[in-house]
This record gives C-alpha cells, structure tokens and sequence, in this order.
C-alpha cells in the first residue's frame, strides 16, 4: 500500500519559509528606515558647518588666485618701471631716473623695494653726490625686508664710496664676514679689508688676504692681477701655476693688439742680443 504525503509537514515548512521571508523583508527595510534616520539626523547637526566650510574654502581660493593675478601684475609694472628708470640713468638723466622709482624705494618690497634703493644710490653716486648715495646705501644695508644680497653689495659700496674717511679698522669691522672665499663679494671686500689691515700695519694679514683673492678662479682676473701684484710686494708667493699667470698677462697671440703685434716684429736696435 502506498504512503500518503505527509501534508501537515510539507504546509508547516511552507509556513516558515514564508514567514523568515517576511521577517527578512521587514529587517531590510527597519535597516534603511534606521541608515535614513541617520543620514537625516547627520544632515541636520553637520550639513550646514559641512556646506559653510565649503564655501569658505571655495571662497579662500578664489581669493588667493586673485592674489595672486594682483600680484603678478604689480610685480611686473615694478619691472617696467625699473627699466625704464635704468634707462634714463644709461642716458644721463640721473635725478629722472631716480625720482621714476622714488614711489617703489618707498614703498616696494622685497627685491623690488632693493633695486629701486640700489639704483638710487648708483645714480646718486654717479652725479658726485656722495654724502647722498652713502646715507640711501646705509639705508638698504639695513632694510631687513630686502634680500640679503642686495644688503650685501649696499654695505660694500658704503664703504667703498667713504673708505678714505673711515677709520681702517671700521672697514675691518664692516666688512670681514664678506671678506671670506666663498662669499658672493669676496674679492671687492677682501682688497678694501686688505688695504685697511695694510694701513694699519697689518702686513701679515694684508699679504695674506691678497694671496687668497690672487688665488680664487671666482674673482674677476683684473682684481686678482693686483692682488697678485700686492701680496709679492709684501713678500707673499700668490702664484700657484707660474704658466698660467704669463699666459694670463700676455694672452694668446690673436687676442694681442696691434702696438704688441707691431712691437714683436720691429728690429731690434743694433748691439741687441
């Protein structure tokens, strides 16, 4: 005989599929009632400082951009105006040259506010007028929001413009730290901070400064021609390839000028050897 299906089983399982359906379908939707909620209660505490802190930022950049376009601009009408002041300078037109850049010595920054000071005091030395352009280079040396290098040159040209009036060891004193191999004006302030020492009858120190700007392949050939010049007068060997020094004072035979040329070729008087 044959067994009859077991109904009651067969419907209480459909039961419980159906039911754990259901239970399933209620937690997924209480999850994103509860993950609403959430998203909603996070919108209402942080939404606005969220939106307010964008825009502030959108607002900070776009002011920084203009900044910055503000900036490029005024730094590149300084420029013009600057060469257009050297030009009235290379033309002689010293007193226009220097009033085109008074408004920038006064109120410029940075390089800008150095180079229209440093122009000045060129200008200013160039028309003779040296008590002026000593007091605009002692003004530059000491502006501390100009770069250093323009500082730099301003004190060595301060003392360059008054050394004769200075006391020696003033000169010492002002410009030693420059007076360094290595540093950017060595060989300008290492000849005054020589001539001071020598003028103090520091002839040790003097012979010894001059061999070392004699020296340095950085300093023009002109100023280490008569440092070399200096420190053998003061008993000082400031030569470290003797060749190198003969072909640097004669030059090359095409570099030579007409009267050597001229000189070589000329026959000698009679007895000459």
């Amino acid at each position: 005989m044959a067994l009859l299906p077991n109904r009651n089983k067969n419907n209480a399982d459909a039961k419980a599929e159906k039911k754990a359906a259901g239970d399933d379908v209620l937690m997924r939707e209480v999850d994103e009632a509860v993950r609403k909620d959430q998203v909603e209660n996070f919108g209402r505490t942080y939404g606005r400082p969220l939106i307010g802190l964008l825009v502030v930022g959108l607002l900070a950049f776009a002011g920084f951009l203009y900044w910055q376009s503000q900036q490029e601009a005024a730094l590149e009408e300084s420029s013009e105006t600057i060469v257009a002041a050297l030009d009235q300078v290379e033309a002689g037109n010293l007193d226009t040259g220097s009033q085109t850049v008074a408004d920038l010595a006064t109120n410029g920054e940075g390089a800008v506010k150095g180079a229209a000071l440093m122009l000045q005091a060129s200008a200013a030395s160039e028309a003779g007028k040296t008590a002026d352009a000593v007091k605009l280079f002692e003004q530059l040396s000491q502006a501390g929001d100009v770069p250093e290098a323009y500082r730099d040159l301003a004190r060595l040209r301060a003392v360059a413009s008054q050394f004769d009036d200075l006391p020696s060891a003033q000169v010492v004193e002002r410009l030693d730290a420059m007076a360094k191999p290595g540093e950017p004006y060595f060989g300008s302030a290492g000849e005054l901070v020589a001539m001071a020492h020598l003028d103090m009858g520091n002839t040790a120190e003097a012979g010894a400064l001059f061999a070392q700007i004699a020296k340095d392949g950085s300093v023009p050939e002109s100023l280490r021609g008569r440092a070399r010049q200096m420190a053998g007068m003061l008993g000082v060997d400031a030569i470290d390839d003797i060749d190198e020094v003969i072909e640097q004072m004669s030059g090359p035979p095409s570099s030579r000028t007409g009267s050597q040329a001229a000189a070589q070729q000329a026959p000698q008087p009679q007895g000459a050897q």
